[in-house]
């Protein structure tokens, strides 16, 4: 079966002008949307390091000039840096306070990445974490466990990470889950880099990885769970929402807190699509394939993608716990319009708090206070804590 047939299938049959170019271009850009990014790009250039003053100068751009604490990698991710706040930036520039360096080699890099997750370890956070191993159904996943001060029997949050970052992303919300009385539980899920890969290491986005959150509930319900709150970001916010709708353990699950999440792919590909100019024609083609039985298999995947359901504002009224989405409108790579239309679809169970100038999965650095009082809030109102910590180092 040759490339212009395949573009031909995907269609149904309507007649198209089509060339090898273009449906290799499909499977092409399929494959981008399905495959773990192997290493993520160093796009920050670094214009000054000035370890005297404590400064790191830094090309600007939406994400470096934000106001907040950030992680800042580089050195291809082997090292780390913890910046804090704007003390310049002309336009073109930016100059930020560096609050600490892990790992040598910074004064001698020329480019990182900007990161939202600020600690790599619960310790790192002023927590005590465990490292724990969650049987999946590919294989043991590492998690960390963060006992609540009255320990293990009571109200658990699992927190489930995005894509092309690691669990450490979840750190950032476990210090007011810890406060509030709950056991947070940090999990990996397959092909993300921690935990075991699938058997065609593709993501389906959600789509099958909802079953190793599954597993993390599992976990917690056989240690002392007696409710779960699920937390997810950007992509895990995929995960989360299926798990909530499609696991038998869903009674378990008490409340969603949802941060930059993707609540239909459809919207979430769309926009992305927009942004790299891929003609709408094209993009449905590609959502086509990636949605064929036979066809996915050009883009390595075992399994095709169900596009509806997954998509969470159509499916809004299978949702039937309380939802607390934290979104900001500027967010550059998952739009809010789906958090939007889904808050719409169902005001009963649905509490948004929308941020405006946050970027994606950004909303703690920007903003810790209003982020962990908007976390604090919503247990309270809906009566999902647990006994209040009385260590307030977190």
């Amino acid at each position: 079966m040759g490339p212009v047939a395949v573009v031909s299938i995907v269609v149904g049959g309507t007649v198209v002008v089509s060339s090898a170019a273009l449906a290799s271009g499909i499977v092409a850009i399929a494959r981008k949307i399905v495959t773990p990014a192997r290493r993520r790009r160093d796009d920050v250039r670094i214009e000054a390091h000035d370890a005297v003053a404590g400064t790191i100068t830094l090309r600007s751009t939406p994400d470096t000039r934000l106001p907040g604490r950030y992680s800042f990698w580089y050195a291809r991710g082997r090292g780390h840096a913890r910046v804090g706040d704007v003390v310049h930036d002309d336009g073109r520039s930016v100059e930020r306070r560096v609050e600490g360096v892990d790992g040598p080699g910074l004064e001698r890099a020329h480019r990182g990445r900007i990161g939202g997750w600020l600690f790599p370890t619960p310790r790192d956070a002023g927590l005590t974490g465990d490292e724990v191993e969650i049987d999946t159904e590919v294989g043991p996943a590492p998690a960390w466990l963060v006992p609540a001060e009255a320990g293990l029997v009571g109200p658990w949050m699992i927190g489930v990470h995005g894509r092309g970052v690691t669990r450490a992303e979840t750190i950032r919300a476990a210090p007011v889950f810890h406060r509030e009385g709950l056991t947070s539980l940090l999990v990996s899920y397959r092909n993300d880099g921690e935990a075991p890969r699938s058997p065609d290491g593709r993501y389906a986005l959600g789509d099958s990885e909802w079953r190793d959150v599954e597993a993390a509930i599992r976990f917690a319900l056989d240690r002392g769970a007696t409710s779960v709150v699920l937390m997810g970001w950007s992509m895990g916010g995929a995960l989360v929402l299926q798990a909530a709708t499609r696991s038998s353990l869903r009674r378990a699950v008490s409340g969603l807190v949802l941060e930059s999440p993707v609540v239909d792919w459809r919207t979430t590909l769309a926009y992305q699509g927009a942004a790299m100019r891929v003609p709408r024609v094209v993009q449905g083609l590609v959502l086509r394939l990636l949605g064929s039985p036979l066809l996915c298999r050009l883009a390595g995947s075992a399994e095709p993608i169900d596009f509806d359901r997954l998509d969470l504002v159509s499916r809004a009224g299978e949702l039937d716990l309380p939802v607390l989405l934290l979104h900001s409108d500027d967010d550059g790579f998952v739009p809010s319009t789906a958090s939007h239309a889904l808050a719409e679809a169902r005001p009963d169970l649905v509490t948004f708090e929308v941020f405006e100038v946050a970027r994606h999965t950004k909303l703690w650095n920007l903003d810790p206070e209003r982020f962990e009082g908007a976390i604090s809030g919503w247990l309270g109102r809906h009566r999902l804590a647990g006994p209040p910590s009385t260590d307030h180092r977190a």
